[in-house]
């Protein structure tokens, strides 16, 4: 069967429709994924594990059924586990240890439940620390609209494998910008969900007082509302509770926001640091829409 000529283009929502109409399989949507990851990863360092062949073989078998069945997907390498998958979290020590996962995590289970294959695991820095990613332990990451600048972090891997067009979505997280930063600099869209929102569990209950989230890069604001439909809602052990949606988040797309009130800082927060002229154009463009 001939592969759409536009497929790396498409988001994750309309490679899940080709999947549920039979237009292509779960395993040639991953085969694909798989071949842009080899011929593009080499310049970016965006990928640090690789799981292809496990990642075929779940794709050859008989996958959840789940909004998002067949579609290839990567997790970032920091504090969300995959059984039987390398755990390094930036970080040299779990690197020269070979820390293997002995579970999934909740969230990773709740990506598998989605139908979502995961074909590797993203880079990071040292426990996602820093907002650049170029830990020691895997090397730097390299921004696809331009190699020479920053991906950001600490889900740098994963808005760079976004970006270049290896996967359609990716799994990220946030504590004070690590969602926000890389999909600024990458151009996608990126979210940080409420405290508690989406679990962290089982292995951690709190991070950074109830400021780590869950959740993804994507580059559609659909797919960002459909994959954070698909992972929220809380578990046994979670420190925080977020109040209950009053419905999917993916219904409210495209719906008319009505009157909104949004605050937009017009000086830098740090001394000695100014946005660039262009930046400062695009926000007072924005902000008078």
């Amino acid at each position: 069967m001939a592969l759409p000529t536009d497929l790396p283009h498409l988001d994750a929502t309309a490679q899940a429709e080709l999947v549920r109409n039979g237009d292509v399989s779960a395993a040639e949507l991953v085969d694909a994924a798989i071949a842009r990851i080899e011929a593009i990863n080499p310049q970016l360092n965006a990928v640090i594990h690789e799981r292809f062949e496990k990642a075929r073989a779940e794709a050859a078998g008989t996958l959840p059924d789940g909004p998002f069945r067949g579609v290839p997907f990567l997790l970032k390498d920091l504090e969300t586990r995959s059984l039987g998958d390398p755990h390094h979290a930036g970080t040299e020590f779990l690197k020269n240890a070979n820390f293997i996962s002995d579970r999934d995590d909740y969230v990773t289970t709740r990506f598998r439940a989605a139908g979502l294959v995961i074909v590797g695991r993203t880079n990071t820095p040292e426990f996602g620390t820093t907002i650049t990613t170029e830990p020691e332990s895997h090397g730097t990451s390299r921004n696809p609209w331009n190699t020479d600048y920053s991906t950001g972090g600490s889900s740098g891997g994963s808005a760079a494998a976004v970006a270049s067009l290896m996967v359609p979505a990716a799994h990220a997280s946030d504590g004070g910008g690590s969602i926000r930063i890389p999909a600024s600099e990458c151009g996608l869209v990126g979210l940080k969900p409420t405290r508690g929102r989406v679990p962290l569990g089982p292995a951690i209950s709190d991070s950074w007082a109830g400021s780590t989230s869950n959740g993804v890069v994507t580059r559609t604001v659909r797919d960002t509302a459909a994959l954070l439909d698909a992972i929220a809602g809380p578990m046994p052990g979670d420190a925080y509770a977020a109040p209950a949606l009053p419905g999917p988040l993916a219904a409210e797309v495209g719906r008319e926001p009505g009157s909104l009130k949004i605050g937009v800082l017009d000086h830098p927060l740090l001394p000695g640091v100014e946005a660039s002229g262009e930046m400062k154009d695009a926000i007072r463009f924005a902000v008078s829409l």
